[in-house]
């Protein structure tokens, strides 16, 4: 065959074959907006919005929230940061708050913390997922440091900063001077529990070091039982963030005493950090947040502007048809 030839078949067998979607040809629908589209569709949006704004504002307004800040006025002494490290001293805080409205059980109670900055690379990265969920990965602690090995030398189980700085403070609750259970039942994700803490890993030589840097744990329950680490161990994305304590099954009335005693052991004020102890309600869209329905009113609100803007211009001005001359 005449070499020619041959280079012009290779040529013709190499040109990509006509493609409707590489040449763009598809079936394509492209919306015209015409005034009476546009206006219905901002009337739609807002119509839609406005009631869920109001739903969701009155909904969060009828939640019951106390907040009580106490890492200030539970430290007598000027030198905070020697108080709370001192482990012979008694810090016990016993605080007395007022309920300003009827709070319908189950009433959630959250700690508090300020200005901590659990988003921290180091710190978010300083754990080992394997090492919590299997038995036999307890070995697995690269990414661990500094929290890697106790005092005899063994792996620590679970090893890393965030479980290491583990949130330590308690409360004791009464109500009228009659003391109250706080159920610490179901207060972490059963995904967690499920999937992410195994059942068969119990925790070793944790918090056995000469730096102590929160709870204890009790080393015959296991990992996917500690609810608390748990709960800690779902890092926050913000420094100033809630985490659920437990809650109290029954109604606490109006006006009614309560009595809260704080052991204060948490170390807040090596980094000027803030404490405090919240109660509250839920209803249908959780905890107490105005933001969701004032931004569902906003959008709301400012669509119907838009509506009714665009009609009174449209009255006022009309648009025009052009006639073309055959």
């Amino acid at each position: 065959m005449d070499p020619l030839e041959m280079q012009h078949d290779s040529k013709k067998s190499n040109k990509p074959k006509y493609s409707k979607f590489t040449q763009q040809e598809l079936p394509a629908c492209k919306p015209l907006l015409t005034p009476a589209i546009v206006i219905s569709t901002f009337l739609l949006v807002g119509i839609l919005f406005v009631p869920i704004g109001l739903a969701s504002l009155s909904a969060s307004q009828e939640i019951v929230e106390l907040v009580h800040r106490y890492d200030t006025s539970c430290v007598p002494s000027a030198d905070k940061v020697g108080f709370i490290q001192d482990t012979k001293t008694d810090k016990s805080c016993t605080r007395t708050l007022t309920v300003p409205k009827h709070m319908k059980s189950p009433i959630q109670i959250y700690y508090q913390i300020g200005d901590f900055y659990q988003n921290h690379r180091r710190y978010v990265k300083s754990r080992s997922d394997k090492q919590l969920l299997y038995k036999d990965a307890a070995h697995l602690t690269k990414d661990c440091e500094p929290e890697v090995y106790g005092a005899d030398g063994a792996p620590i189980v679970p090893c890393g900063l965030i479980a290491w700085s583990l949130f330590n403070d308690t409360y004791t609750i009464s109500v009228n001077k009659k003391a109250i259970e706080v159920n610490k039942k179901d207060i972490a994700w059963q995904s967690d529990k499920n999937k992410k803490f195994g059942s068969d890993v119990y925790p070793r030589n944790f918090q056995n070091g000469n730096l102590i840097g929160g709870a204890k744990l009790n080393e015959s329950i296991p990992l996917s039982e500690q609810e608390d680490l748990i709960v800690w161990m779902r890092t926050a994305a913000l420094p100033t963030f809630r985490k659920l304590y437990g809650r109290i099954e029954t109604d606490i009335m109006e006006n009614d005493q309560l009595t809260v005693v704080i052991q204060n052991n948490y170390n807040t004020y090596s980094f000027g950090g803030s404490k405090a102890l919240v109660l509250s309600t839920t209803s249908w869209i959780g905890g107490k947040n105005n933001f969701i329905g004032v931004a569902y009113l906003s959008v709301g609100g400012f669509c119907l502007f838009l509506a009714l803007l665009f009609l009174v211009l449209y009255m006022i001005k009309p648009r025009c048809t052009l006639d073309y001359p055959n």
